[in-house]
């Protein structure tokens, strides 16, 4: 049987697979523009993302691997994934809901935990239905107790690729008890392609005012601050590496950047929340979100060591990420806008990541 391939490469047989007695697979989605995602539903991850480029060239703009194998021992395991739980950290693994502590939750990041514990949701196996040539749904339904969180979560995810280059993200979810959730997409992207080794002369805008100072281990202290007259400041544009390297305590103990911005929204509504620009291939992307924060994370821990599709290293800075989110260690700090989702509540959110080229 001839082995299919995807346009940006991946072997469809390298991804037929089990992983713990469940099938994995690839979803690809097309437009007429020629743009196209790959998606696998180990971890619900965007593996691929095609996008022309100013000249019109078909451009992979995100990282990933070209195997469940090489996933599945990744120095990096977030790539393309959804991440939950509960995305992003919690501080020391505990909170307390309603009067019960909860205080199971695996140390994984430091004192804290990361990204919904030792199995989060970026190792697990989605159920996907393939809707149309545009749309994939996948489900994960996550026990009471898994990883130490109350309620079982059924998660409805959608990725949809328009024609106008949107990647549109839905999520949809709902709980037996009451839980806490926080959802996020953690691709790292590279507009100037994957491979490309350094995204300090991306032009990035943030949609913030503010954004949440941390300390040594990236736990919130609570109250945001200004980010007017710091290297954090997004406001107008300016390149990811033009104050990296500043001598600032934030990006010291991250290495670069890796905060949370409050961004200039108010509720729920889909707003703009940032704008990114290779200008190597002239790739634009918007991220446009529901929720009320977006991490900006300039892959400060990557290394040479990681190898990803087509044989490229991954370098520490080869690529950023806008995870759309609620705030880091939510659950703990009652003044931020609440991670809590209860039964007969539904948690809905949704992320654009819309591409032009100029």
């Amino acid at each position: 049987m001839e082995n299919r391939m995807t346009k940006s490469g991946l072997s469809f047989e390298n991804f037929n697979t089990n992983v713990e007695g469940k099938a994995i697979s690839l979803c690809v989605l097309t437009n007429k523009a020629g743009a196209e995602v790959v998606v696998t539903n180990y971890g619900a991850k965007i593996v691929s993302l095609l996008v022309p480029d100013k000249a019109g060239k078909l451009t992979d703009v995100v990282l990933g691997h070209a195997s469940i194998e090489d996933y599945l021992t990744s120095g990096e395991p977030t790539f393309g994934a959804t991440c939950g739980r509960y995305a992003n950290r919690i501080a020391k693994g505990r909170f307390v809901l309603d009067g019960v502590v909860y205080d199971q939750l695996a140390i994984n990041n430091g004192p804290n935990s990361l990204h919904g514990g030792l199995r989060g949701f970026h190792f697990r196996v989605w159920d996907m239905n393939q809707v149309n040539e545009h749309t994939v749904s996948l489900r994960y339904v996550a026990a009471d107790g898994e990883e130490g969180y109350p309620g079982e979560l059924t998660v409805d995810l959608t990725y949809e690729l328009t024609e106008s280059n949107e990647v549109v993200l839905s999520y949809h979810a709902v709980t037996t008890k009451p839980t806490v959730l926080n959802l996020t997409n953690h691709s790292y992207f590279n507009l100037s392609g994957e491979g490309d080794r350094y995204i300090g002369d991306h032009v990035l805008t943030i949609c913030a005012d503010a954004y949440l100072p941390t300390d040594e281990t990236a736990i919130p202290y609570g109250p945001k601050e200004k980010v007017n007259g710091t290297p954090m400041d997004f406001r107008t544009p300016h390149e990811i590496g033009e104050r990296i390297d500043e001598n600032f305590q934030q990006l010291i103990y991250g290495k670069g950047y890796d905060h949370c911005y409050v961004l200039n929204k108010t509720g729920k509504e889909l707003a703009l929340a940032a704008r990114c620009r290779s200008p190597k291939t002239g790739i634009v992307m918007e991220t446009y979100t529901t929720e009320p924060g977006v991490q900006l994370y300039t892959a400060n821990w990557l290394n040479e060591s990681i190898i990803g599709k087509n044989g490229h290293p991954y370098p520490e800075r080869c690529s950023f990420c806008l995870e759309t989110q609620h705030f880091p260690d939510s659950p703990n700090k009652p003044e931020y806008p609440t991670t809590v989702l209860r039964p007969g509540e539904t948690f809905d959110s949704q992320t654009i990541y819309k591409f032009l080229a100029e």
